[in-house]
């Protein structure tokens, strides 16, 4: 993890701390399906359900990341950031 930060408008912040909010809320699902020995296809639908919010909030969160993290970087010639972007792409496709 870097020191570097990111200055975000309060409708990002709101926007994406919702979508936690909605995966913090499947994920306690989950345990409760567990814990409540739902039948494993069921839990198995809702985790996919989990893992395309992850999805989802990545991608946001990466569209954010575009238009203003990358974009100043390219702006002020941090060649830097393009490497960055590559590989965090990369382990976001595995």
């Amino acid at each position: 993890m870097t020191n570097k930060k990111t200055n975000r408008t309060a409708q990002q912040k709101k926007a994406l701390i919702n979508r936690l909010k909605r995966l913090e809320g499947q994920i306690r699902g989950l345990e409760k399906m567990i814990e409540e020995d739902a039948y494993c296809n069921d839990i198995l639908q809702q985790s996919m359900s989990a893992s395309s919010a992850i999805d989802g909030f990545n991608q946001e969160l990466l569209g954010y990341h575009l238009k203003g993290c990358v974009t100043e970087g390219i702006k002020n010639d941090d060649e830097e950031i393009v490497d960055e972007l590559l590989k965090t792409m990369r382990k976001l496709m595995k």
